[in-house]
């Protein structure tokens, strides 16, 4: 048979109809992308943040891919230009944005072909809140006993209580132990602060080293009768000048404290 012949044959069976209607099928099925729900921005319009864009939704017969354009816009959302750079689903607020509204652009893509849809402006950008100032109290957290490290201004030592051995000082005292309680934040007491000690007026008792404060608060510290003791024939109370400080501060600056005590003297 003839190709003649065969066309004729596939003429007659209608083969080439049903070829052409197919490809006419396939045609009116091949289309680019349609959008039917613009993209969102989510988050906020504040200098600092990250805002988030969505695709919006799109009616496509094959697979689509989405490309990002953010573009910075006017208080009124007109007037947009594209932002180098910000290409990505999400965006980082610049300064350079301030005043300003923000869109974003979604082109989506199929083999077919593209379309684009512009989501709505964002609130005018405005600028990076101020963090308040810390409002720390110079306390560690807690209860019970601290250390003097972690104590720090405005917090302060206090001298809250003081004992001497022996309990009344006589001519014959030859020495004289006093201890003195340390707290801080509300009564705790204090570990490792450093003790000062000295008898007023001067030359009564010898001058001890600084002692730290033990676990209890409490720092003992031994006097020894002097030439200049006592003051008068008629002495009844040694004044004691006593000091707490944290070491590698100041003796009389950062959380350090001072206490003018007595004890009863007899002579």
């Amino acid at each position: 048979m003839t190709r003649r012949q065969n066309l004729g044959a596939l003429l007659a069976a209608g083969a080439v109809t049903v070829l052409v209607v197919a490809g006419l099928s396939n045609a009116s099925s091949s289309a680019a992308p349609v959008n039917t729900s613009e993209p969102k921005i989510s988050g906020t319009a504040e200098v600092g943040q990250t805002l988030t864009a969505t695709t919006g939704t799109w009616t496509s017969s094959s697979t689509v891919s989405y490309a990002y354009q953010w573009r910075r816009c006017n208080a009124q959302g007109a007037g947009c230009a594209n932002i180098g750079g910000a290409d990505n689903s999400s965006y980082l607020v610049r300064k350079a944005d301030l005043g300003d509204t923000l869109r974003v652009r979604v082109t989506a893509k199929n083999a077919d072909g593209s379309a684009q849809a512009t989501s709505n402006e964002t609130a005018v950008v405005k600028a990076a809140a101020t963090p308040p100032p810390p409002t720390s109290n110079g306390c560690p957290s807690g209860s019970g006993p601290i250390d003097v490290a972690t104590v720090s201004p405005p917090a302060r030592l206090l001298i809250d209580g003081q004992t001497s051995s022996p309990s009344v000082v006589t001519r014959s005292t030859s020495d004289l132990t006093v201890r003195f309680h340390v707290s801080a934040c509300g009564g705790r007491s204090v570990t490792g602060a450093l003790v000062y000690t000295t008898a007023v007026p001067f030359e009564q008792f010898s001058i001890p080293a600084e002692t730290p404060t033990g676990a209890d608060g409490w720092a003992t510290l031994t006097m020894h009768q002097d030439r200049s003791f006592p003051a008068s024939p008629r002495q009844q109370i040694l004044a004691v000048f006593a000091r707490a400080r944290k070491p590698g501060e100041p003796a009389l600056g950062g959380i350090s404290t001072r206490r003018l005590v007595s004890f009863r003297v007899h002579v």
